[in-house]
């Protein structure tokens, strides 16, 4: 059984374990998000707060993750990040932050409440900022509403009574090859594998990423390979690669490291094994049709011999009755066999 087959599999939303990563997630902030006060955070600074919130994540969007941004000398900053790891564009999202603005704040509140009782009802409190973020890899433009209030009916006649706020979406189809490996960073690697993993030239991809994975600084541990090698497992997948193959060539790069990652693909030809299996699934289509054959034409010979023995019995009898000198139209009565058949009996 191999190794990882127990890591992360490909068919799972890997993206939820990929932005748990504090160092992966803190890439995730510096490359994609424009703020100045975000560009000097450390993994240290923040922590996973998602279970808090398990509520909203019961419909299946399992890669929602929340976080909390500690800035130093200044109040926290809770970032929502809502990975959208699907090809159809969710247009519940703004709704969705909104319940989560309102829950983080909420949270927020009883928190420090038990530090100091009273504090959210004196006229000087304010509340974190919260940054929503959508990450989004699907093929289609994103089109949904990222304010709320345009999401709203009547928005034009009831304008200062509703929320407005924006999320940010960060759109990786609007990001080349070029822009993604200026990152120079884990993060990038693995948005690159993404971004490719449906490409049908599995040769040139790989060639290129082994040329960009020797440009950026990454540590071979234990948890970045894991990462690493289920973005791996999620190319090769997308290549059509049997799921047999996929398993030997990630135990090789787990044994020997990150450093040899792309060494196993060199001499591996994608399209050969994709020829290859077709064939041995059309043999095996084949051995299965004529079993089947087999099968459906005894089933019909035993048919076709019951109905020839039962009508050779029926003209049998009526030819004994015939010749005891039974009556025509008795005989028919009886064995069921027409009038005319029994005369030539």
């Amino acid at each position: 059984m191999s190794k990882n087959t127990g890591i992360y599999k490909a068919q799972d939303n890997s993206f939820k374990v990929i932005f748990g990563e504090p160092e992966i997630f803190t890439e995730f902030i510096r490359d994609f998000v424009d703020i100045d006060v975000l560009k000097s955070i450390r993994p240290s600074d923040i922590e996973d707060i998602s279970e808090r919130f398990l509520p909203l994540f019961q419909e299946g969007k399992d890669s929602d993750t929340v976080k909390r941004i500690n800035i130093r000398g200044d109040a926290p900053l809770f970032v929502i990040a809502i990975l959208e790891h699907e090809s159809k564009v969710n247009f519940r999202t703004s709704f969705k932050m909104l319940q989560y603005i309102t829950l983080v704040l909420d949270n927020y509140e009883k928190e420090v409440e038990k530090k100091d009782k009273g504090i959210t009802t004196r006229k000087d409190f304010r509340y974190p900022p919260v940054l929503p973020i959508v990450y989004y890899d699907g093929k289609s433009k994103w089109t949904a509403a990222t304010n709320f209030f345009d999401k709203t009916e009547l928005n034009e006649v009831f304008g200062k009574y509703i929320p407005k706020f924006e999320y940010e979406v960060i759109n990786l189809n609007q990001y080349s090859q070029n822009d993604l490996m200026a990152f120079e960073d884990v993060l990038s690697f693995i948005l690159l594998i993404d971004k490719h993993s449906k490409s049908s030239d599995f040769k040139k991809i790989s060639e290129q990423l082994a040329a960009y994975y020797k440009k950026i600084p990454l540590n071979d541990t234990e948890k970045t390979t894991k990462i690493v090698l289920d973005a791996m497992r999620t190319l090769l997948t997308h290549s059509n690669v049997p799921s047999a193959e996929i398993d030997e060539l990630s135990d090789k790069i787990h044994e020997r490291g990150l450093a040899t990652m792309f060494e196993p693909f060199k001499k591996y030809d994608v399209q050969e094994t994709r020829r290859i299996a077709r064939a041995e699934g059309v043999q095996e289509g084949i051995k299965k049709g004529i079993k089947k054959g087999i099968k459906e034409g005894r089933a019909e010979g035993k048919a076709e011999g019951k109905a020839e023995g039962k009508a050779e019995g029926k003209a049998d009898a009526a030819r004994r009755m015939k010749a005891d000198g039974v009556d025509i139209a008795l005989i028919a009565k009886y064995t069921g066999l027409p009038a005319d058949e029994i005369e030539t009996l």
